[in-house]
């Protein structure tokens, strides 16, 4: 993960091609976009980037295809940077007054999940630090931000890192994540260091012969991967990936459809400033030993909601019948009283059926709990299930 592997570049930097799309107001595209053209990819608006929502399989069959073999996604319009210092526990220190993970016990070679938030203890954005696996490279953490959220995210951490850590934006980089059951044994005739990773554990490497940086780690529940290199090599990575017969690549349509199956949030729709981490069913991303320091943003309602159950809950929810709950779909009461609204929800391909996620009063997030969805004016049955839909299917041991 080192500077020798990735580039570092200041926020305030931009390479001409950058300069010519601010300039002319039009979608960013990632160092991929000729060979999403090629593949035949549907491209829509994401986050200010022109990306596919799918190929030729369509939505369903590269949702399954993830399932049952590997996927591969283009996800280089999320924000890549390091924090850096003079030292870990200078770093990891800075970083745990802006959020409630505890990063100073990462080890070499380990990921988090964590939540930058606001004064109220709202979540400015989810994200992934990493801590190098090299001893040389201490004083550094990996951050992978959301796309829509990078330049909020960095603005805010470069106002309000102390003196002495610094924050640098790795923009020339490409993301690609390889999910699904068959990624590893497809990841490893490229990149054999790989294979020995387990879930939230990373390394640099080579890809025949390409330095990069691995993570097992993704966002679909599947065993997987996610592959930093650079722009310039992103294509070749790509096409020799899919060289493989167990990838085919995936749209952002699969992508929603498998993190929904899967629990997990998406930021802007399950997640915002005005939403804790507690409400969000997200307590397990406050540490143990920062929920008794106290000292993150928000803590005092933070700690309040912890010890005394929030107002509200995300949870699960599965309708009757097959008519899906879309985002901002209301959810009543028995007696007809609106208690909350769905955030995502859609249909779920290995489950079949309907699924959403939403918030509900505290007092209905039990599972089992009879709720109403109110979908184009009529008011469907639906019950409160357990999360995630699908179940995780993590590597979180060594191969024998």
């Amino acid at each position: 993960m080192g500077r020798g592997d990735i580039v570092l570049r200041n926020q305030s930097e931009m390479t001409a091609s950058e300069e010519q799309t601010e300039k002319d107001g039009a979608l960013k595209r990632t160092p991929l976009h000729a060979l999403h053209l090629e593949l035949g990819g549907k491209m829509v608006e994401f986050a200010g980037y022109e990306m596919p929502v799918n190929y030729r399989l369509g939505v369903l069959k590269e949702h399954r295809h993830t399932r049952a073999e590997a996927g591969l996604f283009d996800v280089s319009h999320m924000g890549q940077a390091f924090v850096v210092s003079p030292d870990h526990e200078t770093t990891a220190g800075a970083l745990e007054t802006l959020m409630p993970g505890a990063l100073k016990g990462l080890k070499l070679g380990a990921m988090r999940y964590s939540l930058l938030l606001n004064d109220s203890g709202g979540i400015i954005d989810d994200l992934m630090i990493t801590r190098s696996a090299s001893s040389d490279d201490d004083g550094q953490l990996l951050l992978i931000v959301n796309a829509a959220r990078k330049e909020i995210d960095y603005l805010d951490l470069s106002d309000r890192l102390p003196e002495g850590v610094e924050l640098y934006s790795a923009d020339d980089r490409a993301l690609l994540a390889l999910q699904g059951p068959r990624a590893a044994a497809a990841l490893a005739r490229h990149c054999p260091k790989a294979e020995a990773l387990t879930f939230m554990t990373a390394t640099s490497a080579e890809f025949d012969g390409v330095d990069c940086h691995v993570s097992r780690s993704g966002y679909t529940g599947e065993d997987g991967f996610e592959i930093s290199i650079s722009a310039a090599n992103a294509e070749a990575v790509a096409r020799a990936l899919l060289a493989e017969p167990e990838v085919e690549a995936i749209g952002l349509g699969a992508r929603d459809s498998l993190r929904l199956e899967a629990g997990l949030c998406l930021y802007g729709h399950d997640l915002d400033e005005e939403t804790s981490p507690i409400e969000a069913n997200l307590a397990w991303a406050v540490g143990k030993r920062r929920r008794g320091e106290g000292n993150f943003p928000g803590a005092e309602r933070i700690i309040s909601e912890l010890e005394n159950g929030p107002a509200r809950l995300r949870v699960a929810i599965a309708p009757e019948g097959r008519a899906p709950a879309r985002e901002g779909t209301e959810i009543q009461n028995e007696a007809g009283e609106s208690i909350g609204h769905v955030t995502s929800g859609g249909f779920g391909p290995t489950v079949g059926a309907p699924i959403a996620m939403g918030y509900v009063a505290h007092e209905y997030s039990a599972t089992g709990t009879p709720i109403r969805l109110l979908v184009r004016g009529v008011a469907r049955p639906a019950l409160v299930a357990d999360m995630p839909f699908v179940p995780h299917r993590y590597r979180r041991t060594k191969a024998a």
